[in-house]
């Protein structure tokens, strides 16, 4: 046989082989649909109703979040020298529950001196005020030494360097005044005395806005009373990405008083920030029908939770009132639910499309995976109502399907819902 005509016949050969090996990977490629059925039955993770970590009750999977106040003067006590201990061992016992934690670091509260370190106290030109709040002697802070303002901005650097991206940790409260709600309702009201001044406190949003990165702040509702805060006339601070948490949660008053306050806020701040907040104590009533069927005050508080796109709201009393799985159901018409609506898959890939069906977004980055292998885009920032289709390098013919998150403890999971047959 000629050279040339072998020649010829081995790369016709190779051709036909190349095209059916190509013909075999398409084959592989297909995609197919996958069934999928689940359901989400549980409170999901950094979302729902919210016990203290001092509740009897914290022991139970009706609540994924726990609160706690904190003192500045627990973690430094000479200048310079943090010790976080205190905030470990909180963050550790609430982990080892299976929940996260929310804290609030407070200088003043009612009947007590204040949370300012020591070493701070006792310089000679530091001088506190004491008043009478709530009907009780208390001691406010002196905002005008520069000492206290600088430690302010210095802790909460340490703090973001320390927990931004811990997982024990689900968001930061902040602020100043009684409880750092952002008011003093009784009491010597004095800015830049008894209250920071309106430019420390620009100061203040910008810094925790640039040193958190991955835990999302948040402030009181109470942010937007132009007499303490420089919020309302200030557009470069209300576009940072804060939070707003609002602690007289479906008061009588609510509509007049703390909804206008949310919009001056920015009402749609939830779709970068959380929404929280705590039911109103301004009466016993408030507490005890506050999960009835028409809320405390006509308006069922899943209802309001969707209005206000809530992520979260603190609850702590609800246990003397409700039962566990009322406070579990209401949990869950907080924050976000996702719903994968399709899915198909070939031997090395996956498509799935998925939707939050919740009343917000999750604000922690949260992945789809296959078979362990993950989404390259984040769920972070998905809002209600909306939907989008990702791809997956893993498939096979039964892939296993999670949302995969670095921000869970053990023991938590991300649920779905799906219903889809072949």
């Amino acid at each position: 046989m000629p050279a040339r005509l072998q020649l010829t016949r081995s790369l016709l050969a190779a051709m036909i082989l190349s095209l059916a090996s190509a013909r075999v990977d398409a084959g592989d490629e297909t995609m197919h649909p996958v069934a999928l059925r689940a359901r989400v039955d549980r409170v999901q993770p950094m979302t729902g109703l919210v016990l203290w970590t001092t509740s009897e009750h914290t022991r139970t999977d009706a609540v994924q979040l726990e609160f706690s106040y904190m003192k500045y003067s627990d973690i430094v006590k000479r200048r310079g020298v943090y010790e976080w201990r205190v905030m470990d061992r909180l963050l550790d016992r609430v982990a080892k529950r299976g929940h996260q934690a929310i804290v609030r670091f407070y200088y003043v509260y009612p009947g007590n001196p204040t949370t300012v370190p020591e070493y701070i106290r006792a310089m000679r030109d530091y001088h506190e005020t004491r008043g009478i709040s709530e009907g009780k002697p208390t001691m406010f802070p002196d905002w005008s030494h520069r000492a206290l303002q600088e430690f302010t901005l210095e802790f909460y650097e340490k703090m973001a360097e320390r927990y931004d991206n811990d997982p024990r940790l689900a968001f930061v409260e902040t602020g100043f005044g009684l409880w750092a709600e952002y008011h003093i309702y009784e009491g010597p009201r004095v800015l830049g005395k008894t209250f920071p001044d309106k430019a420390f406190q620009a100061t203040f949003a910008r810094r925790l806005a640039a040193v958190f990165s991955r835990t999302p702040w948040m402030l009181s509702v109470d942010a937007a009373d132009d007499e303490y805060a420089p919020f309302p006339d200030r557009e470069d601070l209300r576009k940072l990405a804060f939070g707003v948490f609002d602690d007289s949660f479906l008061r009588e008053q609510h509509s007049r008083i703390n909804e206008p306050r949310w919009e001056i806020l920015d009402r749609d701040r939830w779709k970068i920030a959380p929404a929280g907040g705590e039911f109103s104590y301004d009466t016993k009533h408030d507490q005890r029908e506050a999960l009835a069927d028409a809320g405390p005050h006509g308006i069922a508080f899943e209802k309001a939770a969707a209005a206000f796109h809530l992520t979260f709201l603190i609850a702590n009393d609800q246990p003397k009132y409700r039962t566990f799985d009322r406070i579990r159901s209401a949990g869950m018409a907080c924050g976000y639910r996702f719903a994968i609506t399709a899915f198909e898959a070939s031997e090395s890939r996956s498509r799935l499309t998925v939707t939050n069906r919740g009343v917000a977004p999750i604000y922690h980055d949260a992945f789809l995976a296959v078979n362990g292998v993950r989404s390259s885009r984040s769920l972070k920032g998905l809002l209600p109502g909306e939907s989008r289709t990702d791809e997956i390098a893993a498939g096979g013919r039964s892939p296993r399907v999670t949302i995969a998150s670095d921000r869970l403890v053990p023991g938590q999971v991300i649920g779905f819902d799906a219903d889809l047959n072949r």
